[in-house]
């Protein structure tokens, strides 16, 4: 089993992550951090680990991790 977490507060919205990933695990949502920034919504179960998402980010806020 994959977990893609989103870390809201480092999470500035730019959707770069979003992007990235080719199976469209992260997609925008309507979640807004305190920042103001709209978080990504995340749906791991279609995750490949490919951690694209991760490499993309440049606020290191997305960390996928395989139980």
């Amino acid at each position: 089993m994959v977990t893609v977490t989103i870390d809201e507060k480092y999470c500035k919205g730019c959707l770069l992550c979003v992007d990235a990933c080719r199976p469209k695990v992260l997609k925008k949502s309507d979640k807004i951090n305190e920042m103001g920034a709209y978080i990504p919504e995340v749906t791991p179960e279609k995750c490949t680990k490919c951690r694209l998402c991760e490499l993309r980010c440049p606020d290191f806020a997305v960390l996928v991790e395989e139980d």
